[in-house]
């Protein structure tokens, strides 16, 4: 089967599990798709841990404007295949949150070169992209606490207003923290290096009490 059968055959099974009142609930919270079937993530991952990696098609989904198989794509993409190149078109399509954090769980958090990744989504005045970034390298045993300190100073000053952010530091530095012994000594300065901003406020308030769980 060539990509558009593959695709119809996996649309197929999707809609049987299709449900109009989530839609339409995912709708009114600002969550917008071209369409949307309003099937769970759970059911997705279901669905497509039957199919096989192939990164062409992965990239073939994602085009759709469809939140079923836009979602399905961060699932069949190979990590191994994402590299610096294939940043841009993969940042396009970050259209809303949960897209942004399927990416991140399902494709993200598993390619090598996530800090090359933080280094350059994290700067961006887009906060689901940024966002992306932070979630992905929160996952990602490549990260390293260096990188991770400059991408959530990068990520706050260009973002200073975002609650999206302020969650992907909080996760991000939690993450390097329970690997890296030395970075509740870093916070201090890192917070110092970031302007005065809700964001900052918010990462404050939470890091306040999640890092005593570590």
């Amino acid at each position: 089967m060539d990509n558009t059968q593959r695709m119809i055959a996996l649309l197929g099974r999707i809609r049987k599990q299709m449900n109009g009142a989530v839609a339409e609930s995912m709708g009114t919270h600002g969550v917008n798709y071209g369409l949307n079937y309003g099937v769970s993530i759970a059911t997705l991952r279901e669905i497509v841990a039957q199919e096989s990696k192939d990164y062409d098609f992965a990239k073939y989904l994602y085009r759709q404007q469809v939140r079923e198989l836009k979602l399905c794509a961060c699932h069949l993409a190979d990590p191994a295949k994402l590299d610096t190149h294939e940043f841009p078109f993969w940042s396009r399509g970050i259209t809303n949150a949960e897209l942004a954090e399927e990416l991140a769980f399902a494709l993200l958090s598993k390619i090598y070169d996530i800090n090359s990744l933080m280094g350059v989504w994290t700067t961006e005045s887009n906060e689901l992209v940024a966002y992306a970034a932070l979630m992905a390298a929160s996952r990602n045993a490549r990260t390293t606490s260096e990188v991770a300190f400059i991408a959530a100073e990068k990520s706050v000053k260009a973002n200073p207003a975002s609650e999206y952010i302020a969650h992907g530091v909080v996760a991000l530095i939690c993450h390097i923290a329970q690997n890296d012994k030395s970075v509740p000594t870093g916070i201090p300065s890192l917070l110092d290096s970031m302007p005065d901003c809700p964001t900052k406020s918010r990462i404050v308030e939470e890091l306040d009490w999640r890092l005593n769980f570590l």
